[in-house]
């Protein structure tokens, strides 16, 4: 029996001292359990994605030095094959690196694949910095058993859709009894589901059993959900290993077959995808918590204005940070209503964090008085309503800077879309935790919150109110845009598209054709393409944003500002 251990590991870009210590701990663990292959995901050295510090010859050097202190501790353990990814000089014209996989045992690095299909779609950029492999099949006999290797992108285009070159041919020309395939596979919703349609099609269709190890973690505004796989031929699915955390588990492979490391059967694997209010809490929570560790912050702020964004914020980052780690302000204005205070401070208390109270009249008062000394005119209007939001920012970036907290903007992607906020203002911070869940699906979570707790963790004063910015006397949401179900429908087709799953995308397109049956619909729908196209530059100096979606705003959605295309 051929035994695998899957390190389905956190691992940080361009900490290779760190990565390498990791990686030679998961490869003891392996022997331990007696593997034969221990199974790293792609890029494991440098970590997925270095983006240009592969430009940075110093960073490249530190790479060289790890991928050789992998080989001493592979010397070590001559009976364990080390499958491990990191970039790989080469020579001739093109780009002076590839995407590698080297299997390393006994001290030598026993085989080299270069990846072939180098994705710059979406959130990927991979020929920016590699050159494509050449068109071949690499193999190694471990164990009696005839193993075959490719690296992510290669093992997506068995259709044959989108490149001309299809990995998987070549491999039925050298005929291997198992494929093992490394990965840097972003998560989002309906990913994993994705995964297991192409991978299992593609080992039944070629009747090769297949290894998928796959990263976990949070990288910027991307988030992998590890949730490593083996599929059959005649089975599909076989085993996942864990969603969201570390895993270094071993698993056997004999007669075609998996099964645990002592022989017995594997687990049950889990639905393919969890209901959507759970993927986004898991998805945000380590996005965020990655994100601070990675970035040095041990505290998180938020300011609190007694509506559902703020409330389900700070929720999410209670449960990603801890209630200790979590604080809270709340700043009211002239216009704000009694309940914008109070809703707060009972959300904080459910929640056992602190609220602090910073009123900001006086403050807006002696801005406007000041403005109108310097200038000789009164400030009034969208001005007036932006600088209480510009104040309240200020605020919360004194607080940051004072007490080392991480600030969190707290915009939804209905808003964000459409310029619903206010630059220097409420899009201060250094992460948005909701900004790529649209205000719908803001109020979905924030009720499985509730009932996964048991109790009203978010007021139910909270969920009820009309949705206000509270910059002016009497203001609400609808003033300016259409209900938000109706909007999030216009701004599903117009963002996000194609790339909608097949049931949401029909609803999508149905309550668009709807509204354009008639002028008043049809104008609506282009005055929000309109809108969204006038936010760019907002977007643009906004902080990033966790993404749970297909495209979410940021390296995934590249548009111009000084543009003229509608």
């Amino acid at each position: 029996m051929l035994k695998l251990t899957i390190a389905q590991l956190n691992l940080t870009v361009g900490d290779i001292e760190g990565n390498v210590a990791r990686m030679i701990a998961a490869a003891g663990e392996a022997q331990r359990c007696g593997a034969h292959i221990v199974v790293f995901p792609e890029l494991s050295l440098t970590g997925y994605y270095p983006g240009d510090l592969l430009e940075d010859a110093a960073f490249l050097q530190r790479a060289e030095r790890g991928l050789q202190a992998l080989r001493a501790a592979s010397a070590a353990a001559p009976d364990l094959y080390w499958v491990t990814g990191a970039p790989c000089a080469r020579r001739g014209p093109g780009k002076p690196l590839y995407n590698a996989l080297r299997v390393l045992c006994a001290g030598e690095v026993v085989l080299d694949y270069a990846k072939q299909l180098l994705p710059t779609y979406d959130v990927f950029d991979e020929r920016r910095h590699f050159e494509p492999g050449p068109d071949e099949a690499r193999v190694l006999r471990i164990a009696g058993c005839k193993v075959a290797f490719l690296i992510c992108e290669d093992g997506w285009n068995d259709a044959g859709q989108d490149y001309a070159v299809n990995p998987f041919r070549r491999l039925r020309e050298v005929g291997p009894d198992l494929l093992l395939t490394i990965n840097a596979s972003p998560s989002n919703r309906g990913k994993q589901a994705q995964r297991l349609h192409i991978f299992s099609a593609a080992s039944r269709r070629h009747g090769l059993p297949l290894l998928y190890v796959n990263h976990v973690g949070g990288h910027d505004q991307i988030v992998y959900d590890g949730a490593s796989f083996a599929v059959e031929p005649d089975a599909g699915p076989v085993f996942e290993a864990a969603r969201y955390a570390e895993q270094v588990t071993t698993i056997g492979f004999k007669d075609g077959r998996f099964c645990a490391a002592d022989g017995g059967a594997l687990p049950a694997p889990p639905a393919a995808d969890l209901p959507a209010p759970a993927f986004y809490r898991a998805q945000i929570c380590l996005g965020l918590a990655d994100y601070a560790r990675r970035c040095g912050f041990t505290q998180a702020l938020v300011g609190a204005s007694g509506g559902i964004d703020s409330a389900l914020t700070l929720a999410l980052a209670v449960e990603a940070l801890g209630a200790d780690k979590v604080a809270a302000v709340t700043m009211p204005s002239s216009v704000s209503s009694a309940g914008s205070v109070d809703d707060s401070a009972a959300l904080c208390r459910n929640l056992g964090i602190p609220l602090a109270r910073h009123p900001i009249a006086g403050l807006v008062e002696r801005y406007a008085e000041q403005f109108e000394a310097s200038f000789g005119r009164p400030l009034q209007g969208l001005a007036l309503e932006n600088l209480q939001a510009r104040v309240r920012g200020t605020v919360l970036m004194e607080y940051s800077n004072s007490f080392g907290h991480l600030l969190l903007t707290t915009g939804n992607k209905s808003e964000i879309s459409v310029g619903y906020c206010t630059l220097y203002g409420d899009t201060n911070g250094g992460l948005g935790l909701i900004g790529d869940l649209y205000k719908t699906e803001v109020y979905e979570l924030a009720r499985h919150l509730n009932a996964e707790s048991g109790r009203e963790l978010i007021p139910q004063a909270i969920l009820d109110k009309a949705p206000s910015a509270e910059l002016a006397p009497g203001q609400q949401d609808s003033d300016s845009l259409p209900p938000y179900p109706v909007l999030d429908e216009i701004l599903k087709v117009l963002i996000e598209g194609d790339r909608l799953a097949a049931p949401e995308r029909e609803r999508a397109l149905q309550c668009v054709a709807a509204l354009q049956a008639d002028a008043a619909g049809s104008a609506l729908v282009e005055r929000i393409r309109a809108m969204v196209a006038r936010a760019e530059y907002k977007r643009r100096q906004a902080p990033p944003v966790i993404r749970v979606r297909a495209r979410a705003f940021g390296s995934g959605r590249q548009m111009p500002i000084a543009a003229r295309y509608l």
